[in-house]
């Protein structure tokens, strides 16, 4: 979820103090030796722009007028802030805000102490209320970017104390001390004292902020009535609801977020980024890609991480779209490059990698992903929601390795270097494991984001859930997962549960009450076909499971041949044998032998998918050409592939053509 990043604009009575704020700057009381200098720097300043090209070598030339005087050190603060993409930069931007807060404390104690209902008193310390909140909003910025939230917090309140009479410039302190509080929600008061001690009494503490901010705007009303436009205030509580709405999200309040998203509607400042993940959380997929879409030219020009695109790609991958999601994914890199968002981005690209069939790829991803040092700005995701995301794709690739050494090899039980492989991968397996519980054990979110399913703050897919905790207190998941179907508010998530569930007694050998579970799933009408495919695909999986415990041959294959119709290039990493009917033109040679040597259940029955292998030797060259065809369709079209036929390595184009009939294309375990 994302901090509220629009800037409110509030109308004074006829615009009279937005179209003077450039004389106020002029007229607004300057004392001291300096006044003459300080006159002078307000005068070169009315030609300047703090948001310019032009503003460090203005904010040099006002410094050596007069260094004393706050304005040469704001200019320098904020070029730098908006140039600023790593933690350095907005280190060497808080340095000059810093001394801008600093010296404008110092000089304007009275005027920035002013308030008043009367419009010619106000109107002389307007101009440095906004000037104040201006450099205490970038800095607060440099502070949340840095991961400075002690710092954060202690600046929110000594803005606080000047009790400006309305928010200039987004510095809506109330609103900023709830973000900080559930930004850290999951520390305690011993390492920041402005905390609680649960995040239950951390989430209380940022709706009281909260709630402070609407009686403040109240308060703030009366003094106000001579000098804004009426309604003003609409905008001041606008803001607040969109943090209204972020923290029902996280606490999965469904109705009381979606009333704050309806009293955002239609305002400039609707969400739709995190309007889209609380349509996500609900389950409506199909709403949240639209909100998403719209998210895109509202985050346009923003230097944090795009949260549309992240979640985009995890709403490809329940499409069955592994491929649109690399595309996204790439072209956010390539758009992006290493600022904000970069870690993510590979993140989800690894992801899309894995559920694409191609483990070597997702592995060099998920590897950058690791090494790089990721700047969480501006959203509620952290360090900890990263590296957990890391870890999680890679425990997805090394459980692909174990079924990989069994889809390459049918008789992998007596082949000594598939058992020695699948043993190093098992060990792997262990270890990554041992790496995930040890700190997710530290991690007291674990309950509310992590076994909830589709969390506001959960950054990895629902199946990648069930990769970690299948291995893990069986029981104990049933009779928590239970308590969720019958007790979650979101009705098109309890199938989710259902298929957990489902899952977990096929772990214990319950396969007849799974079976009933999955068939009370498949009978339900809130599954979308189009947006769901990944969930359908493992129904019918572990309908696939359960047809071969009964040893039911023709079910088995109805399920496998639903299963490959869904999301094909999840079967030769399930551990099941896919049912195809093989007809070779010409004579195969090694690569149609090797081909037959993989975990393919190949069959005679005119339901199952045809394939169609033609290879065609021709001098050292050769080329093979195969389509698969499914109840009168092409499910993969024409294609085919060279190789060198001479190589001993050609055999090997055997276990890439098995992948190729799954739509894995290029073999993502073979090197070449």
């Amino acid at each position: 979820m994302k901090w509220f990043n629009g800037k409110i604009s509030w109308g004074f009575i006829g615009a009279l103090l937005l179209s003077i704020q450039a004389v106020a700057q002029m007229q607004a009381p300057l004392r001291g030796p300096n006044a003459a200098k300080r006159y002078e720097i307000n005068a070169k300043r009315m030609d300047s722009d703090m948001y310019s090209e032009d503003a460090l070598p203005r904010s040099r030339e006002f410094k050596r007028i007069d260094s004393t005087y706050y304005v040469g050190w704001m200019f320098e603060g904020v070029y730098k802030y908006n140039h600023a993409a790593d933690y350095l930069g907005f280190k060497n931007a808080s340095i000059p805000l810093e001394r801008a807060l600093n010296l404008i404390e110092r000089d304007f104690k009275p005027e920035l102490r002013t308030r008043s209902s009367d419009l010619m008193t106000y109107y002389p310390v307007y101009f440095y209320h906004y000037e104040y909140s201006t450099i205490a909003f970038h800095l607060l910025m440099c502070y949340n970017n840095m991961e400075e939230p002690m710092k954060s917090y202690n600046l929110l309140r000594r803005v606080l104390k000047w009790n400006f009479q309305s928010d200039y410039y987004n510095m809506d302190v109330y609103n900023h001390l709830a973000w900080t509080v559930h930004r850290h929600r999951y520390y305690t008061s011993e390492k920041y004292p402005f905390l609680k001690n649960s995040i239950e009494d951390n989430e209380k503490l940022a709706n009281r902020y909260l709630d402070s901010q609407l009686r403040r705007i109240a308060i703030n009303k009366r003094l106000n009535a001579q000098i804004f436009r009426p309604g003003y205030e609409r905008m001041e509580k606008l803001a607040v609801y969109h943090y209204k709405s972020i923290l029902y999200s996280y606490a999965l309040k469904v109705d009381s977020a979606a009333h704050y998203y309806n009293l955002m509607r239609n305002s400039p400042i609707f969400p739709h980024n995190n309007y889209a993940t609380f349509r996500a959380i609900c389950g409506d997929f199909r709403e949240a890609e639209k909100e998403y879409e719209m998210a895109v030219e509202q985050d346009a020009g923003d230097k944090r991480l795009k949260e549309w695109a992240y979640y985009t790609a995890n709403i490809n991958l329940y499409k069955a779209q592994p491929d649109k999601a690399t595309e996204l994914m790439k072209s956010m890199i390539k758009a992006n490059g290493s600022t904000p968002g970069f870690g993510w981005y590979n993140i989800a690209l690894a992801r899309a990698m894995h559920y694409n069939g191609k483990i070597a790829e997702s592995e060099r991803y998920i590897k950058r992903a690791a090494e790089f040092k990721e700047l969480h700005i501006g959203t509620t995701l952290s360090q900890q929601h990263y590296d957990f995301s890391t870890q999680m794709v890679k425990l997805l690739n090394v459980n692909a390795e174990i079924e990989k050494q069994k889809f390459e090899n049918a008789g992998w039980w007596y082949n000594p270097k598939a058992l020695a492989k699948m043993a190093k991968a098992v060990s792997d397996k262990y270890t990554q494991q041992f790496l995930i519980i040890n700190q997710f054990a530290q991690n007291p979110e674990r309950d509310r984001v992590v076994y909830k399913l589709f969390s506001t703050e959960s950054t990895v897919t629902w199946d990648e859930i069930w990769f970690l905790i299948r291995d893990f207190s069986t029981r104990y998941f049933i009779t928590r997962f239970e308590k969720e179907v019958q007790n979650d508010e979101r009705v098109y998530i309890r199938k989710y549960f259902k298929y957990f569930i489902a899952r977990l007694y096929m772990k214990l050998d319950n396969y007849d009450e799974a079976r009933i579970l999955l068939d009370e799933i498949l009978r339900t009408s809130d599954i979308d076909v189009e947006y769901e495919k990944l969930f359908l695909a493992r129904v019918y999986q572990a309908q696939a499971e359960c047809a071969e415990e009964r040893e039911d041959n023709a079910a088995y294959a109805q399920w496998m041949y639903r299963l490959y119709n869904e999301f094909p290039q999840l079967v030769p990493y399930t551990g099941l044998q896919m049912p195809m009917q093989l007809h070779i033109n010409g004579d195969g040679g090694a690569i149609v032998n090797r081909l037959k040597d993989c975990n393919i259940k190949w069959v005679n029955d005119p339901g199952a998918p045809q394939v169609y292998v033609t290879v065609t030797p021709n001098g050292k060259k050769s080329r093979v050409t195969y389509i698969v065809r499914t109840a009168n369709n092409i499910t993969i079209p024409e294609t085919s592939f060279g190789f060198d036929g001479t190589s001993p390595l050609a055999e090997n184009e055997g276990i890439n053509l098995a992948y190729r009939l799954f739509k894995i294309g290029e073999s993502p375990l073979v090197e070449k």
